[in-house]
């Protein structure tokens, strides 16, 4: 088999649509995601790896209701599940993520305030939480917040909820701190507490765990207001898309299967979904 020869002009020709490839690489698309010659644009999310219910990274994937909020809005907004690219948004590097552009949203139990509303902007609300408690299925003591007097309160290393509940509602309660979720779990599940406390949607999301199931049970003592929002950069044309997206994942139903997949087996009593741009104080 003989090669044939490249002549200068094919040279040539070759050479400009090496070049013409090289330039596309970089080109971005409506978002500003990249996009690459291989697999097409992309849109990078950043949810909560860690937190069961609201957004966790299984070996089989990622699951909970921030995912599938997000990856509903991403379909709206043009993208597939295989275009999604999801990143670890860790409360403390949030706002940072979006302000350097790491992420295009962040769906992550991102409670919109004032503070964080001056760093970046919100889409939604898509969700009204409420700090709560959480507490053993058969525990008939605590009834209302003044019933934490006295008991064994649990939260993570770092919180603020326990002492929100001490400062405002039971100044006799005995905080606990212990390092995780999960690990205020195995002390309520053996007695060595009587009640972990954070957002309602949080607790429900552990709570309904298949090794928790039937369990343990929320209080619904709605302690606090806890709006949670789509973050994007200051200025992001994607505000308005994914509130339109939004409203129309709450129209056709998505958002109640939704939250009932995640937290349904827990008997978390949700909000109603709530107006775009209502935030609750």
């Amino acid at each position: 088999m003989k090669l044939r020869k490249v002549t200068a002009a094919s040279a040539a020709v070759l050479a400009l649509a090496v070049a013409a490839t090289a330039c596309g690489s970089d080109d971005k698309d409506d978002s500003g995601s990249s996009s690459s010659s291989g697999g097409g644009k992309k849109i990078t999310i950043g949810i909560k790896f860690d937190q069961p219910g609201i957004g966790q990274k299984t070996p089989d994937g990622y699951e909970g209701f921030d995912v599938d909020v997000a990856t509903y809005v991403a379909k709206e907004l043009g993208y597939g599940e295989d275009q999604i690219q999801w990143k670890e948004a860790k409360s403390a590097d949030r706002e940072t993520m979006l302000q350097r552009g790491d992420v295009d949203f962040i769906a992550a139990s991102y409670s919109i305030n004032d503070e964080r509303a001056a760093k970046v902007d919100f889409a939604g609300p898509y969700l009204l939480a409420h700090q709560d408690v959480l507490v053993r299925a058969d525990d008939k003591d605590i009834k209302a917040p003044a019933d934490l007097n006295s008991k064994k309160l649990c939260s993570v290393t770092g919180s603020t909820s326990a002492q929100n509940v001490k400062d405002k509602l039971a100044p006799k309660a005995q905080l606990q701190q212990y390092p995780t979720y999960s690990a205020c779990l195995t002390g309520l599940q053996s007695g060595a507490i009587d009640a972990l406390t954070t957002d309602d949607s949080i607790l429900a999301g552990y709570a309904s765990q298949s090794n928790f199931k039937g369990k343990f049970k929320l209080g619904g003592f709605k302690m606090t207001n806890e709006n949670y929002g789509i973050g994007v950069k200051k200025g992001s044309d994607l505000k308005a898309k994914i509130n339109t997206a939004l409203e129309k994942m709450v129209s056709d139903k998505s958002w109640d299967k939704a939250v009932e997949a995640n937290f349904g087996p827990a008997g978390y009593k949700n909000e109603p979904a709530p107006q775009i741009g209502n935030v609750v104080k």
